[in-house]
């Protein structure tokens, strides 16, 4: 594998296996699944080899290919992956090769799924590889297209919408239920999650053409721009929220969440899957690449707004959540809450602080994309995602047990796992600059301890079910290998953190240094910043000479 070519590898190989499946027909499963695996498990390959090849001591963006598109308006296919991009490719392509196996009972039209899903897997890829904002936009749009097929073909109808159509209630088949989620049909999941995700995407191009005409430059290369590009101070407060608020949605911030929740609950498990574990985090992603790297004065400015939102989200997700009677609702909303925590530690703008938002934002794909699974394992074997429905299902489902146990301890922050880890660096690097919304976020943990407990409780303990005799457990490689690969992912890496902090801290720390320098001088460029010292390193009193104050910020970077 040429170390020049390996972006283009772990982009299109996903996309090669999509275009062979088309001249496959469904009868022959078997091969439809070899070709689905082979090259989902080509791209997770690539994936892992730019993950532990990629050079924290050097920095920068690294393996880059740029190929020119159009010359006349400045377009070039640009590949190249910093230490926060080239976590989140791995993200991705790991849970596109999970998810293949996850789906692998699937009988309605398996070859359409595995079509939709290895270029879901390759749409989001392609943003965090894309340092070109024609093609970061262009592979945007590509991976809400996968998602709405999902859901409108092979999706769920949830419980409540159920009961409604059994009652005979015309409130079924209307919108008049807009904010009463548990009663959504697939349909009006699929549609909501287009139109919130295609009306943000409106907003967001907005803003990045208006980026490229006012650069000067005649270029969508978001290196260039920020070197060479005479942005207009007066109108950065624009191009940050004109950003902010296209990308928002699919981040799922307050009050553009609700689209969410019921996309999970209606998607199969493998799109719930990436759903949870990279689209969404498309939102911080774009957010940071784009606001953080080509605007930071006005990220300064505007981050304590942000900083609120972020606790609404915490306590409005976790509550929520704490009274659902679906699994896939409890663990949506618990995402929705996570996204809190991510955006609280961007808001921090420091060292420590965006160093675990990105690294919470790795841990979280392992988290969630693990317990969607195992919702989509225990809906194929009880027919229900109805918590009280089930019961004492510990006793025919051992092993799917411990690694739902496994999965909810990481996402309620469980020391020994990832999610921790960034939990802690995001209090640590907030304390000093939002002692409310910190203090606010860590005491909201404990009800998320609360549902899942609870949740915990009601479906694996207590009395059996007479009705759930009937259960397997996960006892098969192609049952147990997603399961223990995202598990393994959550613990090891929770355990022996510093590999995986010390890639991200390189990727953000040039980051901090363009918030930090004055405007007088010109800030580093990305590509040309070193790296700072691992993160093992950075002596304690780190976090007082990283740490931007917001109003210091605003006063001396605003528009």
């Amino acid at each position: 594998m040429s170390a020049s070519h390996l972006l283009s590898f772990i982009l299109f190989m996903p996309f090669l296996g999509a275009t062979l499946l088309f001249f496959v027909s469904n009868q022959r499963r078997a091969i439809v699944q070899g070709i689905a695996v082979t090259f989902a498990g080509l791209s997770l390959a690539g994936s892992i080899y730019a993950m532990a090849a990629y050079d924290f001591t050097k920095g920068g963006f690294q393996f880059q290919e740029s190929y020119s598109w159009s010359k006349e308006l400045g377009i070039s296919f640009f590949l190249g992956v910093d230490g926060i991009g080239a976590p989140m490719v791995l993200a991705s392509a790991m849970l596109m090769f999970a998810g293949i196996f996850v789906s692998w009972h699937i009988k309605d039209r398996l070859k359409e799924f595995y079509i939709n899903l290895l270029i879901l897997g390759s749409a989001t890829i392609g943003v965090y590889m894309s340092l070109d904002l024609f093609f970061l936009f262009f592979f945007y749009e590509l991976s809400v297209i996968p998602m709405y097929l999902f859901l409108t073909i092979w999706g769920r109808h949830t419980k409540g919408y159920l009961d409604m159509k059994k009652a005979g209630d015309p409130l079924s088949d209307s919108v008049a239920h807009f904010f009463n989620f548990n009663r959504s049909s697939k349909e009006y999941a699929a549609m909501k999650l287009t139109l919130y995700l295609s009306l943000g995407a409106v907003v967001a191009l907005m803003g990045l053409l208006l980026v490229y005409v006012d650069s000067g430059l005649r270029t969508f290369n978001i290196l260039e721009i920020a070197e060479k590009g005479s942005l207009l101070k007066a109108k950065e407060s624009l191009y940050f929220w004109l950003i902010f608020l296209g990308f928002a949605p699919i981040a799922a911030i307050f009050p553009f969440h609700s689209w969410s929740p019921v996309g999970y609950a209606a998607a199969p498990a493998a799109a719930s899957m990436m759903h949870a574990g990279v689209l969404k985090k498309l939102g911080h992603f774009t957010i940071i690449r784009i606001c953080f790297f080509l605007f930071p004065a006005a990220t300064q400015q505007w981050m304590p707004i942000i900083a609120v939102l972020c606790v609404i989200n915490i306590f409005y997700g976790g509550l929520v959540a704490f009274l659902q009677k679906d699994t896939k609702f409890v663990v949506g909303y618990s995402s929705v809450a996570h996204m809190g925590y991510i955006f609280l530690g961007m808001a921090s703008l420091n060292l420590i602080s965006l160093t675990g938002a990105v690294f919470f934002l790795f841990a979280d794909a392992m988290a969630m994309g693990l317990l969607f699974a195992l919702a989509g394992y225990i809906y194929y074997q009880t027919k229900t995602l109805d918590i009280p429905s089930m019961r004492g299902l510990v006793t025919k489902m051992p092993f799917v047990a411990t690694c739902f146990i496994i999965g909810s301890a990481a996402s309620f922050g469980m020391p020994g796992a990832m999610n921790f880890i960034g939990e802690l660096m995001v209090f640590l690097g907030s304390w000093k600059i939002y002692p409310v919304q910190t203090v606010l976020a860590a005491l909201a943990i404990t009800i998320t301890w609360a549902y899942y407990f609870r949740m915990i409780r009601a479906m694996f303990f207590g009395e059996p079910d007479p009705k759930m005799a009937h259960l397997v457990d996960a006892r098969g490689w192609v049952d147990r290998l997603p399961l223990v690969l995202l598990a393994s992912m959550t613990i090891f890496f929770g355990i022996f953190p510093a590999p995986f902090l010390n890639v991200i801290q390189s990727g953000v720390a040039p980051i901090i240094a363009r918030m930090e320098a004055p405007a007088s001088i010109p800030a580093p460029a990305i590509a040309a910043e070193p790296a700072s010292l691992p993160i093992d390193a950075i002596p304690p009193a780190a976090e007082a000479e990283t740490k931007t104050e917001p109003a210091d910020a605003a006063a001396s970077g605003g528009d």
